[in-house]
């Protein structure tokens, strides 16, 4: 079990480079904001679709159908973050900072809340830790590229 923890903290920091990388690039190459913040949504949106597709392995192992919520409900919050992914790069530039800051904070509650049943406890602190520094390089990206290009 430790070595499970181990492997899932040290894959959930390797998850966070891409999003650092992309503010420190913000700051070390600003003439390049464009395309440093498109990779970024575009990473953005592969991640949250990601954690969204943990739902669906435990739609399909529940036989009970209430207890914390049906397999229907789990796989349609899968669908609701997914869903939610693809508007954040739809989007105009200006919306895509608030929609992915949402849908990161979204997901923790959800797994907080209806979710936490399924979860050791670590993993929820991992993730709280991890979706904190993910929202606030949302709101830096956002702020930069809306400064830059709106300011």
């Amino acid at each position: 079990m430790i070595a499970v923890a181990r492997l899932a903290i040290l894959m959930g920091l390797a998850g966070l480079v891409p999003f650092i990388v992309a503010v420190l690039s913000l700051f070390l190459m600003p003439n390049h904001s464009v395309l440093v913040s498109t990779w970024f949504y575009m990473y953005s949106a592969g991640i949250l679709a990601f954690m969204a597709g943990v739902y669906w392995p435990i739609a399909l192992q529940r036989e009970d159908r209430c207890y914390p919520m049906s397999p229907l409900v789990s796989i349609l919050f899968s669908q609701v973050f997914f869903i939610a992914a693809g508007i954040g790069l739809l989007v105009p530039a200006l919306w895509k900072a608030p929609v992915f800051t949402l849908a990161f904070l979204g997901l923790y509650l959800v797994d907080a809340h209806w979710m936490r049943v399924y979860w050791p406890a670590w993993y929820l602190r991992l993730r709280l830790g991890l979706t904190l520094i993910v929202m606030l390089c949302q709101i830096i990206v956002g702020t930069w590229f809306f400064a830059v290009h709106y300011g």
